[in-house]
């Protein structure tokens, strides 16, 4: 997983940086200690948010006996191993969740930092580019987070709290309003005409030129349609099924889950996250079909799976979309 080759070391030099892999490990380990920390308190948010409680006060006890966790039993993943799975006070078992959750939040921020190291790596940055590489790493540091907070809490309870849904959908918008800051002069500009346009003014002055959005304008204005587009693509489909089969067969939480994950990563990311949730959905349950353990009434939950979407189209979505654009061809 990490690379002892290398970290990233920036070197101003005429207004680019420049950079030089070296102990690459000390890049990763702090974002993977970082994911921990963070996933630790993803398990109070898993834990309360879906009772409606607050994820601040009181402070982290056990769910069995009540008794509030000693600061040295709050270690992510080293308490649990040192506690032997169980409670100090009541001698319960500890969940397994617990350890998981921290572990695959230190993986995902692990992978964002690789993946930003690794981006840093290929070219020299412009102050500029640098600053766009940091909140997209950013973004997806923070959409895998919400992600994996909601799997768990969908499987468990299914429900998908508009605390982390909701409140996903204005980070990703507000990360991207500061990301078109950082555009360079013309880039992602999007001409509208490839041809020149009359604009008849007073005076019967006539001004010639195409008609364009900028970068800026491309980008914000672009991830508003994302966001609305799959959001109104997912009630579509919620109305047609209940329309079809006389009953609900998905809640607003998996649509606003959907424009969510437009809102980090853009429409068509968006839509191969609920093509894959719905073919991991699908093969979940035909093996619970085939085990008897379901029939055609059987409430799934789909958040967790396209969660699991959303991870995979935040990871492989780039590559994955270009290679079917190119079968198009």
């Amino acid at each position: 997983m990490f690379d002892l080759r290398g970290s990233c070391a920036f070197v101003m030099r005429n207004g680019l940086y420049t950079h030089v892999m070296e102990y690459r490990l000390l890049f990763e380990l702090p974002a993977f200690l970082l994911g921990l920390l963070f996933g630790s308190f993803l398990n109070v948010c898993i834990a309360r948010l879906p009772q409606g409680l607050s994820v601040i006060t009181p402070r982290s006890h056990c769910p069995e006996c009540s008794r509030a966790i000693r600061w040295h039993d709050n270690v992510p993943l080293l308490s649990w191993i040192l506690l032997r799975r169980r409670c100090r006070d009541c001698g319960l078992p500890i969940p397994a969740r617990y350890p998981m959750v921290e572990l695959a939040v230190g993986v995902w921020f692990a992978i964002a930092a690789y993946v930003f190291s690794s981006t840093l790596s290929a070219t020299t940055q412009t102050t500029e580019q640098l600053a766009f590489a940091v909140l997209g790493t950013l973004g997806a540091a923070i959409l895998g987070f919400l992600l994996i907070g909601l799997m768990v809490m969908d499987w468990q309870t299914m429900l998908l709290p508009d605390a982390f849904t909701l409140s996903g959908i204005a980070i990703g918008f507000f990360l991207v309003c500061i990301q078109a800051v950082f555009l360079g002069p013309n880039e992602d500009q999007i001409n509208l005409t490839s041809h020149h346009i009359q604009l008849a003014s007073p005076g019967n002055v006539v001004d010639r030129g195409n008609l364009f959005f900028t970068g800026p304008e491309a980008l914000i204005m672009g991830r508003m349609a994302a966001i609305c587009g799959v959001a109104l693509l997912l009630l579509a489909i919620r109305s047609l099924y209940k329309t079809m089969r006389k009953r609900e067969g998905m809640g607003l939480g998996d649509v606003k889950m959907l424009a969510m994950i437009a809102a980090f990563l853009g429409f068509w990311p968006a839509v191969l996250a609920l093509f894959a949730g719905v073919l991991s959905a699908c093969a979940y349950a035909v093996a619970l079909l085939l085990r008897g353990r379901a029939n055609g009434a059987t409430r799934l939950p789909f958040g967790s799976f396209l969660a699991i979407g959303g991870l995979v189209a935040a990871l492989f979505g780039g590559p994955i979309i270009a290679a079917y654009a190119t079968l198009l061809r």
